[in-house]
């Protein structure tokens, strides 16, 4: 299948594929049907690209188990790790162009995604020298018995990735799932699919055999469901919102009861103590929820601040909110680009009504910026309380609410009245206040004195409705591995 060629302007033209790449090979689909994509920076189509039906997700499924139960299955962990760690060579080596595909796609400033994409090259490094390093162990019950716990890897996995962070969940997902010896067939989000598959060129080149990362654009109500549903996929792996992530769940139960993780939604809680050191404070209070166009699962969009500074917090907070410069992904100085898509961009221009006609205060933005692309002003409400809309909902995007608190006890009760559990974050210099706080917050990273600070060898992940499962780090490896006993009674038959 041709490639097109496309345009940047930081990298100049380059081959973009528009194929499905399933068996190390770039296809058109069964019904030779394609979707558009759309530049959020302009509202222009970009290209467009093949889309995936059931019956494409059957032959990518049926690569899949062929590749695993063939030639991969015999694949030594250390080749498996050396695999994903020329894959690291290959991103690292083309990492300005990645970056560059990334901005055109999903609209977040270029400099931005060079960021994403280093992350990306630590997380597959990381995991190819995890692969031969998952040891199982002996266990001594008695002198007649000989017994060994291994692990194995699970199979065929599905891996539906979202269109915030498109490449570095491409390689938070297959890391691990490569390393533990599985295959996978990932499907990218309809809004950003171009990343996903210039990096399946890449896999090619790495020499990862047919059949082991099969990469297919398309739509979750189809491409998706499928996969969800599939009776030859061993387990799905999925990022992206909590109603989504039901539907999921659901699906895999009620088709092969396949082994599900998911990475959900936030409505994160971030924290500022009057003891905190203010002008870091707000520096992170300010990463936390604009980093990305606020289009981050653990966005801090819940900001409580301790009522003795919250009126010189919120003068300098949006003072500080002013100073990001939104436009142009492509512009050196760019920090904020446009929403991913008109339907986000109306998402989240709805959620703005709604705080507005709830009675909440504007401290800053609350308007779309421009007439052209999906550009929305950094927007601060205050005079906020618990039961308004943009308190309990997930927006994601560029929009917070502060709100004030007297006490440590009431800020812990209100930072956890909520259904998500993702992040949190508390800002202090008081190493007591910090472990206490972070202990009693309901989620499954806290940060302190920091906001966004992710790492590889980290596992990141949610608490109560915003999933199931870890991403990154050891833990991650749990979710990609099944435990066999083999227990052997010692004796002559066996031995002679």
């Amino acid at each position: 299948m041709s490639a097109v060629t496309l345009e940047t302007p930081t990298s100049g033209k380059y081959e973009q594929p528009t194929g499905l790449f399933i068996n190390n090979e770039f296809v058109e689909s069964v019904d030779k049907k394609t979707f558009e994509v759309i530049n959020p920076t302009d509202e222009s189509v970009t290209v467009s690209v093949q889309e995936a039906s059931e019956k494409d997700v059957d032959i990518a499924v049926s690569a899949a188990r062929k590749a695993f139960e063939g030639p991969w299955r015999k694949e030594t962990p250390e080749n498996r790790g050396k695999l994903l760690i020329k894959l690291a060579d290959l991103f690292e080596q083309n990492a300005d162009l990645l970056a560059s595909i990334e901005a055109l796609d999903n609209g977040k400033a270029h400099s931005m995604a060079k960021v994403d994409i280093g992350m990306c090259v630590g997380t597959l490094r990381y995991y190819g020298g995890w692969a031969d390093k998952i040891e199982g162990r002996v266990t001594d019950t008695g002198p007649d018995t000989f017994n060994y716990i291994k692990k194995e890897p699970i199979g065929v996995c599905a891996q539906i990735i979202p269109w915030n962070f498109p490449l570095l969940m491409f390689s938070w997902k297959i890391g691990p799932a490569i390393a533990c010896g599985n295959c996978v067939v990932l499907k990218s989000a309809e809004q950003t699919p171009l990343g996903a598959l210039y990096a399946a060129k890449l896999i090619k080149e790495a020499g990862f055999p047919p059949g082991v990362l099969n990469v297919i654009s398309g739509f979750g109500k189809t491409a998706g469901a499928a996969l969800a549903n599939h009776m030859d996929v061993d387990k799905v792996a999925f990022t992206g919102s909590t109603v989504t992530g039901r539907t999921i769940l659901k699906a895999a139960a009620s088709s092969n009861l396949k082994k599900v993780t998911l990475e959900l939604g936030g409505k994160s809680p971030n924290i500022v103590f009057e003891d905190a050191d203010i002008d870091n404070a707000i520096s992170w209070v300010n990463f936390g929820i604009f980093f990305n166009h606020g289009q981050c699962c653990c966005a801090g969009s819940r900001i409580y601040v301790q009522e003795s500074i919250y009126d010189e917090f919120i003068k300098r907070f949006k003072e500080r909110a002013s100073k990001n410069v939104v436009g142009d992904p492509f512009a050196k100085d760019t920090f904020q680009g446009p929403q991913v898509s008109q339907l986000q961009f109306d998402r989240i221009m709805n959620y703005i009504k709604a705080g507005k006609e709830a009675g909440a205060t504007v401290e800053i933005g609350g308007n779309r910026k421009g007439d052209k692309g999906y550009f929305i002003e950094p927007t601060i409400f205050s005079n906020v309380t618990e039961d308004m809309q943009i308190m309990q909902e997930e927006i994601f995007g560029p929009v917070c609410s502060i709100s004030k608190f007297k006490s440590k006890d009431e800020v812990i009760k209100t930072a956890n009245n909520s259904t998500y559990g993702l992040a949190a974050a508390l800002h202090t210099k008081n190493l007591n206040t910090a472990i206490e706080v972070s202990g009693a917050l309901k989620a499954g990273t806290v940060w302190v004195n920091t906001y966004n600070t992710l790492h590889h060898q980290m596992p990141f992940g949610g608490y109560k409705e915003s999933g199931i499962g870890r991403e990154l780090g050891e833990d991650a490896l749990a979710n990609y591995s099944q435990t066999k006993t083999v227990s052997i009674r010692l004796g002559d038959a066996l031995f002679g």
